[in-house]
């Protein structure tokens, strides 16, 4: 019998997966970390970046988060992503939008621009068209 950990992902707006994989990438906000059978328990905020899991059917599931929590225990791994999308629902033209104002935001200096939110959004953006980028 293979050794798998139940997974169930979710959003405000979904549950994005839920089913038996056998390891999960996160993007902690302290670094990647992955999620072996037996991990210890651990609960961890996440940062924007890719998470990465393989089903028990060998898929590679690739994700694009802006940040969440993740939880670990007992082989269950919990994530309450604040946004999730697959690579088949980012629409390119949005992203690249999204990544020119960003862009701009921070190289016109408006009174008033909030850099800190512009430059988490131009993390968000880079981060969806990363995920755009690889060839799963």
């Amino acid at each position: 019998m293979e050794k798998l950990i139940d997974l169930e992902i979710i959003s405000p707006n979904k549950t994005v997966f839920k089913g038996k994989i056998k390891s999960i990438t996160a993007p902690g906000t302290a670094g990647e970390f992955q999620i072996l059978y037996n991990h210890a328990s651990l609960v961890s905020s996440l940062d924007i970046g890719i998470i990465k899991f393989i089903t028990e059917s060998d898929e590679e599931m690739d994700y694009s988060t802006s940040g969440g929590i993740l939880e670990v225990k007992n082989n269950v791994v919990n994530i309450l992503a604040e946004t999730i999308e697959s690579k088949q629902e980012i629409e390119l033209k949005r992203a690249k939008e999204a990544l020119a104002r960003a862009e701009n935001r921070l190289t016109t200096f408006e009174k008033g621009t909030d850099r800190e939110r512009a430059k988490a959004a131009l993390k968000r953006a880079k981060n969806r068209l990363k995920l755009l980028q690889t060839g799963k």
